[in-house]
């Protein structure tokens, strides 16, 4: 019989209010449903807000080591699940199990690190320009934070949205993609079984329509953190803004790595095709663009195809297997239809570009990694994410026409370029318009101990990841002592 999974408010395990739940499906083999999880509608969402609310002030008076022992217990926790969190994950979102499980490990080293910035110092004492004044600053949590987290890494972005909101004092709900909702489940879990206060953390599953309009609309709520799409982000951020919450939006990549002519040509290959197409395509920090300077542009294509057709498409548990389906029918739906437009948009197909079937393709949503040459950068195909496993080439005759190619684009999340020639790498550096550099490595690929966030319409607020997270979740208090009258 199929596990059905529940909400979790004040420390409970219940129901959603219409008693509906929906299923959570394998995208690589659509007969086996992990589990039903609940259905919620605005009165849960409602519902979990007033339970953080009431534990909120309890919460924030503990100090803040105390506060982080809690995810140093869930993060124990997760390490004894590794193997079981990451097959769940794997089955319900797809990925590798090599990527699932350096995910999970990642999540575990997140807890782990926010963990330990409860016992470090939140504040700083300046000195006054006054005899006998004391100056310094106090970090204060803003209350009951929302937190929508997006299907593509379902351990990760949930776990690096709560850490730092947790440690800082904030209580917190969390309505996790309805795609991939029991990677962020089994980190609530470890955190109950920690031992976390009732109301502290909450999590509500079901349709962003109903569940996260209630959440961002709710008045306890003070902070709402979001990964997806611009569009919804867009429509989140109008909302929010008019009763002054604090937002953070990371959206949209169109992600370019630049070739220049002095690169390892096999190397560069391998970036490119680690960037474009590892788990399948599906980061925000994708590379989608690749721009190759001239003289190296056929010698560089051929390589590429040919890495990239010895790529093994498949269930992401079986031995060997290094690209998995894309998550659901919509998203491969997506996939075909940017393929299609590319070709009448002119751009030539060179490897992929169709749906696999026969045999176990026949169970999921398996897609062909997929290049195009000839792509121009007026055409659809070097705009618009696509968020599937498709690499489009343009060619560039310099360092100075690569650039405009790379910032030619309405995002800014990543950028990568390969070459040996400092110089240009540092004026890469200097003139790409992305919130994360990457120097003869792919796109995507961060560590948790840095700030993440892109520029343009990739992100909006404060940083996420790495000490500049607590930015966000805290808001700044600065305290003038005379210490004699």
């Amino acid at each position: 019989m199929t596990e059905v999974y529940r909400n979790y408010v004040a420390g409970q395990w219940v129901d959603c209010k219409s008693r509906k739940t929906f299923p959570n499906t394998n995208p690589a083999n659509t007969a086996e449903t992990l589990g039903h999880f609940q259905a919620s509608g605005a009165e849960d969402a409602q519902a979990a807000c007033e339970a953080a609310a009431k534990a909120q002030p309890a919460w924030a008076a503990a100090p803040a080591p105390r506060r982080g022992e809690f995810l140093f217990k869930a993060a124990e926790l997760l390490e004894s699940r590794l193997q079981k969190v990451s097959e769940e994950m794997t089955r319900e979102e797809g990925k590798t199990l090599p990527e699932a499980k350096g995910e999970v490990k990642r999540a575990i080293n997140i807890l782990r690190y926010f963990g330990g910035e409860g016992a470090r110092q939140f504040s700083y004492q300046i000195p006054s320009e006054r005899e006998k004044v004391f100056c310094y600053t106090l970090r204060k949590p803003l209350g009951v934070v929302a937190l929508i987290t997006p299907w593509n890494f379902p351990s990760a972005i949930p776990a690096w949205k709560m850490a730092p909101a947790l440690v800082a004092g904030n209580t917190v709900v969390m309505k996790p993609a309805s795609l991939a909702p029991l990677s962020a489940y089994r980190i609530v879990e470890a955190l109950h079984e920690a031992g976390i206060p009732a109301g502290v953390v909450n999590y509500v599953t079901g349709a962003g329509g109903a569940v996260g309009n209630a959440l961002v609309e709710h008045p306890a709520v003070r902070a709402v953190s979001f990964t997806g799409s611009c569009e919804v982000g867009n429509a989140l951020y109008e909302k929010v803004t008019r009763r002054r919450v604090r937002v953070q939006l990371e959206m949209g990549g169109k992600n370019p790595t630049v070739v220049l002519k002095d690169a390892d040509l096999d190397y560069a290959a391998d970036v490119l095709v680690n960037g474009a197409f590892f788990s399948t395509g599906q980061k925000c920090t994708a590379c989608s663009r690749a721009i190759i300077e001239k003289s190296v542009y056929e010698s560089l294509l051929e390589k590429l195809v040919a890495k990239t057709r010895k790529l093994k498409v498949g269930n992401g548990l079986e031995p060997g297997v290094e690209i998995g389906p894309a998550v659901d029918a919509a998203q491969l739906e997506t996939d075909l239809k940017y393929i299609e437009i590319a070709k009448n948009e002119g751009a030539k197909l060179v490897c992929g570009g169709k749906r696999l079937t026969g045999g176990i393709y026949d169970l999921g949503y398996f897609i062909e990694p997929t290049i195009f040459a000839g792509v121009t950068p007026g055409m659809r195909i070097a705009q618009e994410e696509v968020f599937g496993p498709v690499l489009g080439l343009l060619v560039t005759n310099d360092f100075d026409d690569a650039m405009r190619l790379a910032n030619g684009v309405r995002f800014g999340l990543s950028a990568s370029i390969v070459s040996r020639d400092l110089t240009r790498v540092h004026e890469f550096i200097n003139r790409i318009e992305a919130g994360l550099i990457t120097i003869n490595l792919p796109t995507a690929g961060v560590e948790y101990q840095l700030p993440f966030g892109g520029t343009k319409e990739s992100s909006f607020g404060m940083r996420e990841q790495g000490p500049a997270a607590l930015d966000f979740y805290t808001e700044t208090r600065t305290v003038y002592m005379r210490y004699a009258q």
